[in-house]
């Protein structure tokens, strides 16, 4: 694994990086990912204002900033993502406070359909499912957690949904939005805690 985990990271950018490749798509029309239409820009385009809003907003947990602050050895968040990913876009930027509170956290985002071996390695029930933290040590031979693609919470009233709606349509896409609206970011927090703990 530590072979690829440095392919990996090799490929990887910074949170600052990722948003300026994000606002450079949005210019030219387009997402990152392999696949291009005019869906995946507008995603792009949407997740762009929501992690704008949770840079300013969202607020940490006491009891998780203080379990970030323990960590007392390097460790590398390895985060697969794609700009149009709208659970991404949720979770990305409390990575980055989380990542913010410990010079030990490096964050790196990696991008999903560049880097097919990685994700490969880290499928949610067969399928390509992001975003997908995983945590190495700073090493890379140690693999610490991995948390993704959403918080099993959220999970559930996807579920529900899809089973509601008879499939993937703009109704289930507003009830997750308005989920995560509700939720806060405290669900994927809880979950970091208890990794971390």
């Amino acid at each position: 694994m530590q072979a690829i985990y440095q392919k990996a990271l090799k490929n990887s950018m910074s949170y600052n990086d990722y948003l300026n490749l994000i606002d450079e798509k949005i210019s030219q029309n387009a997402s990152t990912g392999h696949e291009q239409n005019e869906m995946l820009t507008g995603f792009t385009k949407l997740n762009r204002a929501r992690m704008k809003r949770l840079d300013k907003t969202q607020e940490i947990l006491p009891q998780l900033e203080a379990a970030v602050k323990q960590i007392s050895q390097k460790q590398i968040w390895l985060v697969l993502t794609e700009s149009w990913c709208g659970d991404a876009a949720q979770h990305v930027p409390v990575f980055n406070k989380l990542s913010a509170i410990n010079p030990f956290i490096d964050l790196r985002l990696v991008l999903r359909d560049d880097n097919d071996e990685f994700m490969q390695k880290y499928l949610t029930n067969g399928g390509r499912s992001i975003p997908k933290l995983i945590a190495v040590s700073g090493d890379l031979q140690t693999e610490l957690f991995t948390w993704g693609p959403r918080p099993a919470t959220a999970q559930v009233e996807v579920k529900r949904l899809l089973d509601q709606e008879g499939g993937f349509n703009d109704k289930v896409k507003e009830g997750i939005q308005i989920w995560y609206n509700n939720d806060k970011g405290v669900s994927l927090q809880t979950e970091l805690l208890e990794l971390l703990k």
